[in-house]
């Protein structure tokens, strides 16, 4: 029961992580739970440089 009370707990602790320059924020749970997502249009021309800021940004918020 103190299991889930903590990880209930967790739910409502949130860690925002910026991109470098802001191109993407990214708002995830401390138990890993991506919450939202913003996106600078113009990173939605370069799909490859996209997925990479997504991998970086991502990596960091579930690292903190």
């Amino acid at each position: 029961q103190k299991i889930e009370e903590t990880k209930k707990r967790l739910d409502t602790v949130l860690v925002d992580e910026s991109s470098t320059y802001g191109l993407i924020k990214v708002t995830v749970t401390a138990n890993r739970e991506l919450k939202s997502i913003e996106i600078a249009d113009e990173l939605l021309e370069d799909k490859e440089q996209l997925e990479d800021y997504l991998i970086l940004t991502l990596n960091k918020a579930i690292e903190k």
